[in-house]
Parts: C-alpha cells; structure tokens; sequence
C-alpha cells in the first residue's frame, strides 16, 4: 500500500506543479474493463503463457488503468504515467513493486533550434511494433501474438530526428535490455535499437525498428537480434497492417535459434458508430526461446480473430471480439486449438 501511496504523491505533485503553467501540460486517462471467456476453461483463470493482457478467463477483470502527465515548452519535454491492472501484474512480473507501475517516466531535451533533434532518457514506450498497451489506440480488441512477445516498454536513453515535414524519423536507443526497466545482477552488456519510419503521404506509414543486446546473464554468453517491419494503409473508413517481425538468438552453448512472426489486419468503419476489424497471424519459435511449450515441435501457432467495435460516445468504446488458435503442438488444456470471446469497455480522456 505504501507504494500505491508514493505513486500518487508523486502524481498528484506533477499536477499541482502544473497549474502554475497550464498551458505546457496535457493529461491522459485511461480505462479498459473486461470479461473474457476461454473454452478451454483453464481450472487457475489463467489463458495461455504467450499472452499478457485481457488474461484472466470468466471473471470481469481491469486490464489497464493509466493517469498520465505530459510537459512540453521550448526545448524541454517530460512524461510521468502511472498504471494498475492485468497488464501490469503480468507483463512486468520481474520488476520491482513500484518500478511495475510505471508507465513512463522520462524526460527529453531539444538539442537544435533549426531542427526537431531530441534526446530523451528514462522509462519510454517501445520503439518496436505498431500496437501499444492502450487498446483504445489498436484496432483489435486483444494484441498480436507479435506485440505480446514483443516489447512494449523500454529504458534508457533514445536519440531522435525527425524531418521539418515530418514524413521522416529516425532513433537511436542504448537500452538496459529486451523490456526491462532496470538490469537483474550478473547482466551489464549494452543492449541497442534502431528505428526508422517513413511517410510519404497522408495514406502510407512504414516503419522499420530492430534490437541488437541480450536479455540473459553475461556468463551464457547470449546475443539476440531482432528486427520488426511493418507498413499501415489508410484511406478513409479503410485500412490494413501488414506486419512480420523475425529474431535470433545465439548464446555459449546453444546453436543459432530463429522465431518469426507475420501479422495482417483489415479494418472497416462501417458508420461513425460501428467499426470492424479481421486479423490474421502466425508465430513460430520452435526453439522455444521466448515463448515454452516443452513439446516436441515448440510454438508454432495460426491466429485468426473478428472484433465489433461500438462507439458509446467520442471517449467510450465498446468492443466485442472472437478468437481462435490453431497449433502445431497440444499447447493448450489437452488440445491444440483454443477459442476465446472477449468483450472490453474502454475509456480515453
């Protein structure tokens, strides 16, 4: 409880701080509340071990709640978010009790008068991939298995361009590691990213990031690299995503272990209320090294859902999604297909 209570301190300081200059801030709530029902009735409410998010089965639950703080003026730029929910209880597991709340907490300094050259150092968003744990911001309901086995955080510092025009951008990140916020012991190699991303019109967006480091002790003698690519097409109530994200790994004693990811989605607003969107997906690790089966052909697994998204008004969104996996391997509760239905109501101010 001591925790929760330093958080919203800390919080609740950074907004009274900002009524002296209100017009440098900006806010952001956000909720996500849902139920979600897994035919394959895990007996600990727990979906499959590849997921983190919307993962408790037949209960109603919270995936996310965030409140965060932005700061911009001049050359100078700060994020604080503060979050509770599914998402955090299991998707950052191994950091500490206060460090897991933390949504972002960084602070960014313009280096040119003339040009938008930013450095920005602490815990930020991830460079990699086009989903995000805001599911109001995603065009399904649930992530990919690509965004799920994927960064969504990172810490460390990032050195940024990006063009007077904005259809260029390009960073440069040294990172404490593959999602973490602070190294475990017996790790201290540098890790790195990459990103670049390009927009040649109002309809296209392409995007390409990679990661080079580890995430193992130093003695295993472990070196990972990563790449994500992934191209977003909008023309009015039409847009698709097309995305393939493929790693490898090396380590002492282990050969060179290859995992990949391709990922499509289709989405269709219908009217200004009702929106749907089709995904299609396949990830394969046999190696087993981000995803464990302990079955003979590891993970390789088809994904394929449908979600209805309804608009309650311009903040709350109601969404409703069906989603199957088809495996190589029984992965799941003595079977190797799995079928879900989720519903989630979502709040964004």
């Amino acid at each position: 409880m001591k925790n929760y209570i330093v958080l919203i301190v800390i919080l609740q300081s950074i907004v009274l701080f900002s009524q002296k200059d209100s017009t440098a801030f900006t806010y952001q709530l956000y909720g996500e509340l849902y139920y979600s029902y897994d035919f394959s009735e895990p007996e600990n409410h727990q979906k499959p071990n590849f997921l983190y998010n919307h993962k408790r089965h037949n209960e109603v639950n919270l995936n996310l709640a965030l409140a965060k703080v932005s700061y911009q003026k001049n050359n100078i730029r700060g994020n604080v978010g503060i979050m509770f929910g599914n998402y955090v209880e299991y998707n950052l597991a191994a950091e500490t009790e206060v460090a897991k709340h933390i949504y972002e907490a960084n602070l960014g300094v313009k280096l040119s008068k003339q040009h938008s050259i930013w450095v920005d150092a602490g815990i930020l968003p991830s460079h990699i991939g086009f989903e995000s744990a805001i599911g109001a911001d995603c065009w399904t309901l649930s992530r990919s298995m690509l965004a799920e086995n994927s960064p969504y955080f990172e810490t460390g510092i990032k050195a940024s361009y990006q063009s007077k025009n904005e259809k260029l951008y390009a960073g440069f990140l040294y990172l404490n590691g593959w999602q973490r916020i602070q190294k475990p012991d017996k790790m201290q190699k540098p890790s790195f990213g990459t990103q670049i991303t390009y927009k040649p019109n109002s309809k296209w967006l392409l995007n390409y990031s990679t990661f080079f480091g580890s995430d193992k002790l130093d003695s295993l003698q472990s070196f990972r690299s990563f790449h994500n690519v992934y191209a977003i097409y909008q023309l009015g109530s039409f847009g698709i995503t097309a995305g393939f994200d493929i790693g490898t790994e090396k380590s002492k004693n282990s050969k060179n272990a290859v995992w990949y990811s391709p990922v499509c989605i289709v989405k269709y607003g219908i009217n200004e209320r009702f929106s749907t969107a089709f995904r299609a997906e396949y990830y394969e690790d046999n190696k087993q090294v981000l995803i464990t089966t302990d079955t003979p052909n590891g993970f390789k697994t088809f994904g394929f859902s449908a979600n209805v998204d309804y608009k309650l008004s311009n903040n709350i969104v109601w969404r409703i999604e069906g989603k199957k996996y088809l495996s190589k391997d029984e992965i799941f509760t003595n079977s190797s297909q799995n079928f879900s239905i989720t519903t989630a109501l979502t709040a964004k101010f």
